[in-house]
């Protein structure tokens, strides 16, 4: 296996790579797969609301299209850059094989502060980019979703931002929507529903019940706080969670109802939080629990950190948070990886619930999402679980071994034009 510096990209090259040499792909075949379809740099003009203009960053990559048009997030974040889409659009494309929905992957993002911005500049802002993107996107085209910095509200801007310039109301054109505006019961929680889903797979498969788990979570946002909550509630002791600005411990357990509303009521984080102490992300994610979920942003687990990491059962709610050197380590030391394309697959599988849903203009109860959500994830992870075990490899290439074999046969199967 080829070693990365450590960036997102790096990570999923090594981790394509490794797939392709499982598969024995041709290195033509292997170039294909990693090369996006469409890379877009866009300029975002902002007027402020003191009159400044600020001219913004944005991008969307377009990874692979073989198998259904795209689809993928937008994240608002000061670090998001060309290479970070890229890696995540690859991911998407993955994961999206692997839960076995006809999408491609796409991923997009603006380089920006979004908590520095009000209301108003965050709407004209999102709506220029999504005017940038209108030839691009679309039902058949592409189709954006939430993503770190972005919500619901975000969604419904590029929602009528397009409807506008095409004439005609595109509900489609994006999930996660306001469900006054066609968006799906079950959506908001469903990364999160997917990650308790995968975790409590992985508890069966260690022989270990939920009430013996101890829990920590890194990022306690919007996947990160409604998992703890989820894996709170099916009996597990959560002790640790932490957000941008810290974490908080307890080993007799946490609350994660009572943090989520002390953070909904104006608290700006869970630091200080009484009867708990404080820590540092760093310490949250080497402290001696059964079981961490990383559910803020990518690399948070590296070769600087990899070897002090106890937890032998690592959940991956975000993307790409361990890089391919400390999936190496990691690995040798016996961790068991539940990887992202698998665990927080939840999301973009009730996003295709509510695609669907959109294109019939018929709608389905929470419960019936919920239900189609537990057969799609317990499906991809029996999947996974038996190609790991029948090859000997992790959890993570057996993943990988899927999604990109099923690329690679859609590939095939339609040719090359012309």
């Amino acid at each position: 296996m080829i070693l990365g510096t450590g960036s997102a990209w790096d990570t999923a090259c090594v981790q394509l790579a490794d797939a392709v040499r499982h598969l024995g792909l041709d290195d033509g075949m292997h170039d294909l797969l990693r090369t996006p379809r469409r890379s877009i740099s866009v300029s975002v003009p902002l007027l402020r609301d003191d009159g400044q203009l600020l001219v913004l960053s944005g991008y969307r990559v377009q990874h692979n299209l073989a198998r259904g048009p795209a689809k993928g997030g937008l994240r608002y974040h000061p670090s998001c850059d060309l290479d970070e889409v890229k890696a995540l659009a690859m991911w998407m494309t993955w994961k999206c094989a692997l839960m076995g929905i006809p999408y491609g992957g796409a991923k997009g993002g603006i380089a920006v502060e979004p908590g520095l911005l009000s209301r108003q500049e965050r709407e004209r802002m999102t709506r220029r980019y999504a005017a940038e993107l209108v030839p691009l996107i679309g039902p058949d085209k592409d189709i954006p979703a939430p993503d770190v910095g972005t919500d619901e509200q975000t969604m419904a801007w590029i929602m009528d931002t397009y409807s506008t310039h095409t004439g005609h109301t595109a509900a489609g054109v994006v999930t996660g929507k306001p469900l006054s505006i066609g968006g799906s019961a079950g959506r908001a929680g469903a990364t999160s529903r997917g990650v308790q889903l995968a975790a409590f797979a992985a508890l069966r498969e260690l022989d270990k019940e939920p009430r013996e788990t101890t829990v920590a979570v890194q990022g306690f946002g919007k996947v990160g706080a409604l998992a703890a909550q989820y894996l709170h509630d099916a009996g597990c002791r959560l002790v640790a969670v932490s957000d941008v600005k810290g974490g908080v411990h307890n080993s007799a357990g946490l609350n994660p109802t009572a943090l989520i509303r002390h953070v909904a009521r104006g608290g700006d984080t869970v630091v200080g939080y009484p009867g708990t102490d404080t820590i540092t992300n760093a310490e949250l994610l080497e402290l001696d629990v059964d079981m961490l979920v990383p559910a803020a942003l990518e690399g948070v687990i590296n070769i600087g950190n990899a070897d002090r990491v106890k937890a032998p059962l690592i959940v991956e709610g975000a993307n790409g948070p361990v890089t391919a050197e400390a999936d190496r380590v990691l690995t040798g030391n016996g961790t068991v990886i539940v990887p992202d394309i698998l665990a927080n697959g939840g999301g973009v599988a009730v996003s295709y619930f509510e695609w669907v849903q959109d294109i019939q203009a018929y709608f389905w109860s929470e419960d019936q999402v919920n239900d189609r959500l537990r057969e799609l994830m317990q499906r991809a992870y029996r999947e996974v679980s038996a190609l790991a075990r029948e090859r000997r490899v992790s959890l993570r290439t057996a993943a990988h071994i899927i999604g990109v074999a099923r690329v690679a046969e859609a590939h095939r199967t339609r040719g090359l034009y012309p």
